[in-house]
């Protein structure tokens, strides 16, 4: 089953979702002591919940502007535009306030999706931040405008599948990786390469190759790590039906 986007009724809240959790980048807006906008670029994570995650040095600009005054603004950009429009893709701003917080868990969210990232991560003028999400504003084409609030954006996710998520994403990716690819290729018709899991939520997984994320929404919500279990059996067993 490919993913197919484009013949499915426009849904906000889930466009708004998939472009948070799809994005590697995006463009981080704080405010400077004499009250100008100050935009940089920042590398870009998730909670499990779908906060925004980063990895910032106590020495750059935008980290003394939020220590200041921790509201921000952080525009994300999903697919799209590849072929010539840079605007033809959905975009999402999310507004909130950023704060340090060193949850174990957060960290591993974003090294599994920087790795890039754990070579400078442990420097003492480095931490995780994360936004506490307040309203999101998403651009998803002409006519496709709409504002969403933080409770829409976000999903609860109980601390059984939390506190699992690191353990399964590392089994699955160690013990497991051709179901991972057959995700990938059968059930979102995606090239093959050497995709692995960064990361899963109570509504899909998230893989990545190279530099090429992408999302694999589930049929239905999981709500713990049995649920997990069975969901990640089912798919794999509809991917190898679909490849034989």
């Amino acid at each position: 089953m490919a993913e197919d986007t484009e013949d499915r009724p426009f849904d906000a809240v889930e466009s708004a979702r998939r472009v948070s959790r799809l994005a590697l980048t995006g463009s981080l807006g704080t405010l400077g002591a004499d009250g100008h906008p100050f935009t940089s670029l920042v590398t870009t994570a998730t909670s499990i919940s779908g906060k925004p995650v980063l990895l910032l040095s106590q020495l750059a600009v935008h980290t003394k502007n939020l220590e200041r005054d921790p509201r921000a603004s952080l525009l994300l950009v999903g697919p799209g535009g590849e072929g010539g429009d840079p605007l033809a893709g959905a975009r999402v701003t999310v507004l909130g306030r950023v704060a340090v917080d060193d949850d174990p868990r957060l960290r591993q969210r974003f090294l599994s999706r920087h790795p890039e990232a754990r070579g400078y991560a442990d420097f003492k003028d480095f931490a995780f931040y994360r936004m506490t999400v307040e309203s999101a504003h998403l651009v998803a084409g002409f006519g496709r405008i709409v504002g969403i609030p933080a409770t829409d954006l976000l999903v609860e996710a109980s601390e059984a599948l939390a506190d699992g998520e690191a353990g399964a994403v590392e089994h699955m990716n160690d013990d497991h990786a051709d179901a991972i690819q057959l995700y990938a290729t059968q059930l979102l018709g995606l090239a093959e390469g050497p995709w692995r899991l960064t990361g899963l939520d109570p509504l899909g997984l998230d893989l990545i190759c190279d530099s090429t994320p992408a999302r694999l929404d589930f049929p239905a919500a999981v709500d713990g790590p049995g649920s997990l279990r069975q969901m990640l059996v089912a798919l794999a067993g509809e991917a190898r039906g679909a490849a034989a």
